[in-house]
Formats: structure tokens, sequence, C-alpha cells
């Protein structure tokens, strides 16, 4: 076996296939924010797409759902009241003598000087909101109870202009509850 001849083939066929594995990686909707994907959530790597429309249906008139704080910048934590680096962060209020179930959030970005927006949706499974309580959810893509993904390419964190945020949040049977955040211009928000 002539293994001068057979070493160089064998080279070439590991850089062909490895070549064709990263293009492969690269190329998918979910690992490329630019490329083209369907309107919904999708939390594989961390990677959160805008979608088109806002997905949640509720009609419901009851009250007992809220959000009693929105903060997008200057963020506190509101356990210990430390400041906290900037996220979209929402504190949910349950005025109801019932538990909240089916809790869900849209939320829409929006340029203020360019008029450019995103629109966002994440169901909040599998948290609950217990009766006469509040919970404050995060949106930084980190681990743990009442985090969820963020979109790490999103004009809040990349625009340098004011950004403005409106937010939706929903339960089943409970009345849509609404709020309003803004970040101010200047560097977009950084991630921790």
């Amino acid at each position: 076996m002539n293994w001068k001849k057979i070493i160089p083939i064998a080279a070439i066929l590991a850089l062909v296939i490895g070549g064709l594995a990263i293009w492969q990686f690269s190329s998918s909707p979910s690992n490329n924010p630019g490329a083209a994907a369907p309107a919904a959530v999708s939390s594989t790597a961390g990677t959160v797409l805008p979608v088109t429309s806002d997905p949640i249906t509720n009609t419901s008139t009851t009250p007992g759902l809220s959000i009693t704080s929105a903060m997008v910048e200057d963020n506190v934590d509101p356990a210990t009241g430390t400041a906290m680096a900037d996220r979209l962060q929402l504190t949910l209020k349950n005025a109801t003598s019932q538990t909240l179930t089916g809790l869900e959030i849209y939320y829409q970005q929006t340029d203020a000087t360019t008029g450019k927006r995103e629109a966002y949706y994440q169901k909040l499974d599998p948290l609950t909101l217990a009766p006469n309580s509040e919970t404050t959810v995060y949106f930084d893509n980190q681990g743990g109870v009442g985090h969820y993904p963020e979109n790490k390419f999103s004009i809040y964190r990349s625009s340098t202009n004011q950004v403005d945020f409106t937010i939706e949040a929903s339960a089943t049977g409970m009345k849509l509850a609404t709020a309003t955040a803004k970040k101010s211009p200047g560097t977009g928000e950084k991630v921790d």
C-alpha cells in the first residue's frame, strides 16, 4: 500500500466533510439571525426569532392580571434592591383568588428614529401565578425559574436610538394586561 498517496487523499476528504458540516450549521435559520425564518419563537441555542403578528387571542374582559413594573434600562432586582444589567424585566400581579395559568407575553420594540419595529412572543411555561401574588420575569437568556430567552441581535440590543416597548401579558380567562417601557438614546443595551 502506498501511504504517500493515501494520506493526502484522506486529508482532503476530512477537509471537505468538515466544510460541509460547518456550512450546514451556519446556514440553518436557528443559527443565523439574518436568515429567513418562520414566524414563531425558537429557543434553540438561545436564538429567539421575531414574530410577524400577535398570536395572543385572549378576548376576556375579567380583570385580575396586571403588569406592575416594566423595565428595559436601569434595572433593579426586586428582591434585593440592587442594580442589575439591562434587560426586559416585567413584574406580573395576580389580584384574584385563583391561580393564573396559560401566561404568555407579546412585546414590540420600535426604534423611535427609524421606525423599525420588531415583535416577540413567549409562552411563560411552566410559570403559574398564585392568588394575590406577584412575580418578576426576565428576558435575558439566563437559566432558572422566571428567565426566558431574548434575541441578542434585537433593536433593543443594537440601536443607538430611543427604543420604545409596548408589552402585552395574557393569562387564561383574564383581561389582557399592558405596559410600556423605553430605552433612552445611547449605545445599544449590552448583555451581561
